[in-house]
C-alpha cells in the first residue's frame, strides 16, 4: 500500500522521499531560493498525531505536509511556513472563543442553557485565528523592528512573474456557520518578491476577520521585510459598508466571500513590522572585509556597507556590524590556526 494515501501514513513528511520531491517547486532568485510543497490533505493518522500534539481538534481540511520556504543560501538564514506550527498559534484556552450568532437564541430554547451552549462553543477558538507569521530555521536570527515599509508602489508595477505558488494549509466550514481559512501565497519577479500568509474568518451573523503577513524580499540589496496586520469588524458594520456601496443584496452575498474585497473595508486592530535579518548583512560584511566585492566596486569597507544598509535603522547597522566582526574574527583564527 502506497505511504502518502494509507490511513495512517507518517506525519508531517510522507515516507517516500521521491512523492516529496515531486510535489515540491523550487525556484531560485538572486541568492534566495523559494520552495513550495503541495501534497492531498491528512489522512486520519497524521490527523490524530496533529491532534494529540497540539490539544485541539483540527479544521475538517488540513494539509499537513504542505510547506512555504525562503532561504538566503549563502548564510542559510530560512524562514518558512506551515500547518502545524499555524496551528499551534491558535488559543488554546477560553479566553478567545466566539459564539455563533444562533448561541443565544438556540440555547434559550433548551431548558439546561449552559449545557447547550456547550455545544455550540467550544473550549478553545474554534474559529482556528491564529497570529503565525511564519517559522524561523533553527538558529537563524530574529527579525528586528524596523521603520522601513513595504515598497507597495514598486508591487503595483506589472513586471514579469517569473514565478508564482498559491499553497493551502488548513480550512474549516466552522460548523457550517462560516469558514476559517490559511493560505501563502507567493510571487516573484526578477528584482523582488512578495509573500502572503493570510487567515480568512468569516463567522456569519458575527464577525469578519482577516489576518496577513507579508514578507518582502529585495534581491538586489537581499533584505527581508515583514509586516503582520491584522483586520476585522462585525458582520453587521461589514454588511452595512457594503449595502453603502452600492451593491444589491445578491452582490453582497458574494462580496462576503472575497477576502480581497473585505480587506480594503476592515478596519486595522493590530500591526507588527520587522526588518532585515541580521545574518543576511553578515554575508555581505565578509564579503566587504574579505576584499572581494570592495575591489570590483572600488569603495572602502565602510563606504560599502553603508551602501548596502541605506533605508536600515542604527539599531540594525550596529547589530550587522557586530556579527560581521564575530564572524570575522573567527574566521581569522582559523587562518591562523588558533
Amino acid at each position: 500500500m502506497n505511504p502518502i494515501t494509507a490511513i495512517n501514513e507518517p506525519f508531517p513528511t510522507p515516507s517516500i522521499q521521491g512523492a516529496v520531491d515531486a510535489a515540491t517547486s523550487t525556484h531560485p532568485q538572486g541568492r534566495f531560493r523559494i520552495a513550495t510543497r503541495k501534497l492531498p490533505i491528512s489522512k486520519s493518522g497524521p490527523i490524530d498525531e496533529m491532534t494529540e500534539r497540539l490539544g485541539i481538534p483540527v479544521p475538517e481540511m488540513i494539509f499537513g505536509d504542505n510547506l512555504v520556504s525562503l532561504t538566503h543560501a549563502p548564510s542559510g538564514w530560512s524562514l518558512a511556513f506551515n500547518a502545524y506550527d499555524a496551528l499551534d498559534h491558535v488559543d488554546k484556552t477560553e479566553k478567545n472563543m466566539l459564539q455563533v450568532a444562533y448561541a443565544r437564541d438556540w440555547s434559550s430554547s433548551r431548558e439546561k442553557t449552559s449545557a447547550g451552549i456547550k455545544e455550540v462553543v467550544k473550549p478553545y477558538d474554534w474559529s482556528y485565528s491564529t497570529d503565525y507569521d511564519g517559522t524561523l530555521a533553527a538558529g537563524a536570527q530574529a527579525f528586528q523592528p524596523t521603520t522601513k515599509e513595504i515598497p507597495l508602489e514598486l508591487l503595483k508595477r506589472r513586471d514579469p512573474i517569473l514565478f508564482f505558488d498559491e499553497v493551502m494549509l488548513y480550512e474549516s466550514e466552522l460548523d457550517d456557520n462560516g469558514i476559517s481559512i490559511f493560505s501563502v501565497k507567493v510571487r516573484v519577479h526578477e528584482q523582488r518578491m512578495l509573500l502572503l500568509c493570510r487567515l480568512f474568518m468569516r463567522l456569519d451573523n458575527v464577525l469578519v476577520r482577516i489576518r496577513d503577513t507579508r514578507v518582502y524580499v529585495d534581491f538586489a540589496g537581499d533584505y527581508v521585510l515583514r509586516e503582520y496586520t491584522a483586520k476585522e469588524d462585525s458582520w453587521a458594520n461589514v454588511k452595512r459598508s457594503l449595502f453603502m456601496s452600492g451593491r444589491l443584496p445578491d452582490d453582497i452575498t458574494i462580496a462576503l466571500r472575497d477576502a480581497n474585497l473585505l480587506s480594503t473595508l476592515l478596519p486595522t486592530v493590530g500591526r507588527r513590522l520587522r526588518g532585515q535579518a541580521v545574518l543576511i548583512w553578515v554575508y555581505f560584511g565578509l564579503k566587504a572585509l574579505s576584499g572581494v566585492e570592495r575591489r570590483s566596486q572600488g569603495l572602502g569597507v565602510i563606504a560599502y556597507f553603508e551602501s548596502r544598509m541605506e533605508g536600515s535603522t542604527r539599531t540594525e547597522r550596529i547589530h550587522a556590524w557586530l556579527y560581521t566582526l564575530m564572524c570575522a574574527s573567527a574566521a581569522n583564527r582559523r587562518l591562523v590556526g588558533i
